[in-house]
């Protein structure tokens, strides 16, 4: 039988990143003493109030078909959210509800490339982004940033990227890998750019509510960027509801509907409890986000200190989200082996961060994801594999 090569498409080097955390989770299952630090999963429950009011919604029978784009109530809700975060003019018809950030990330590659544009990401870049775009037919031009300078982007080099096939820029702010918060001076850059050659903007803040030190900007408050940016936004990580699968994309109304009629191919709607869950999030929002804030911050700050102080590593302190980038190179070791060795050897799962981009070679990614016992055990065991290579 022959397949389609559309899904061969979306297969690519970077999603064999997931490998060592596929062989890690099935060591764990097997009772093997394992520290999962490669993926993004937080260790809380989700809050109590958002998992109350989805089992009230299903004790009422809230099961059946749901509106494509989401209900009017939780897409009022986000948009009021965000208004209230961005200080611009959003309303319900400028949200679609979908099935997390990167169901939005697919679609919105789909509404807004096609074969033969060309879509400029900075590099490092979250592992989909190349799928997303290749479903589309159009061709990912990963943007090099420098290391050295914190993996902050480099604006001429954006700049120089462009062609006459140029149709979008991707980016992450705050960024996963990197935990890098654009500063208002890049955006700014970012969205001249954009108006001066009519291009589309996808803006991924799935981790907009995690910041540290520096504030987070949306790109969409801009002057005259609401017309020609996608924002998309998750529950996922800021309130703990990773398998819950609830997403949403803001854009420009005529954006919306293309959207809306993606998801009625895709989806079809999401469930009318978990709907409802959302909106007892968005209720609680504020309370919940202080307290990840200051636990995400305590462990940065915890593994930091503990980490960046083993010879041969450095560590790059992370302005937001729930990662840090480790700096092995000066271990002698690839990234590939050192992660691979890590695991073998102590139990312990980091993510090669050169899968999100050759300028990340080097560096390893290491998830916040567990407490801080935990992650000082962790500590331990990369600190005595590292001294046992020097």
């Amino acid at each position: 039988m022959k397949f389609a090569n559309l899904v061969e498409r979306l297969q690519g080097e970077r999603t064999s990143a997931w490998d060592i955390h596929r062989a890690a989770r099935l060591a764990a299952v097997q009772g093997e003493d394992v520290i999962v630090l490669s993926v993004g999963d937080p260790d809380f429950p989700t809050p109590a109030p958002v998992v109350e009011r989805a089992i009230s919604a299903l004790h009422e029978d809230d099961t059946h078909y749901t509106g494509g784009a989401g209900r009017d109530n939780l897409r009022e809700a986000i948009a009021a959210e965000h208004q209230a975060d961005s200080g611009r003019a959003v309303t319900k018809a400028n949200v679609i509800v979908c099935a997390g950030a990167q169901n939005g990330l697919f679609a919105s590659s789909l509404c807004v490339c096609e074969a033969g544009d060309e879509v400029l990401v900075p590099e490092p870049m979250y592992l989909t982004y190349e799928a997303a775009i290749r479903a589309s037919g159009a061709t990912l031009v990963p943007v090099a940033v420098d290391a050295a300078n914190g993996f902050h982007l480099d604006c001429e080099a954006l700049r120089a990227a462009v062609t006459a096939r140029t149709r979008a820029i991707f980016f992450a702010t705050p960024c996963n890998p990197t935990g890098v918060v654009m500063p208002r001076e890049h955006l700014e850059q970012i969205a001249a750019l954009a108006r001066e050659r009519d291009l589309w903007v996808v803006s991924d803040e799935v981790y907009a509510d995690l910041t540290f030190e520096r504030d987070h900007i949306s790109i969409a408050s801009l002057e005259g960027m609401a017309s020609r940016t996608l924002t998309l936004g998750s529950f996922s990580k800021s309130h703990a509801m990773t398998g819950w699968r609830l997403g949403w994309v803001i854009g420009p109304e005529a954006a919306i509907d293309h959207l809306g009629r993606l998801a009625l191919c895709m989806l079809y709607g999401l469930p009318g409890f978990i709907q409802q869950a959302g909106l007892a999030a968005l209720e609680h929002r504020r309370s919940v986000i202080a307290q990840m804030r200051d636990v995400y911050r305590r462990r940065r700050d915890a593994v930091f200190q503990r980490l960046n102080a083993v010879q041969n590593l450095q560590c790059l302190l992370p302005e937001a989200g729930i990662f840090m980038m480790i700096d092995i190179r000066g271990t002698g070791i690839g990234t590939h082996d050192f992660t691979w060795q890590l695991l073998r050897e102590k139990g312990v799962s980091l993510l090669d961060a050169s899968r999100f981009g050759p300028t990340a070679n080097g560096f390893v990614r290491l998830a916040l994801v567990v407490d801080e016992p935990k992650l000082n055990e962790a500590c331990n065991r990369i600190e005595d594999f590292v001294r046992r290579r020097r």
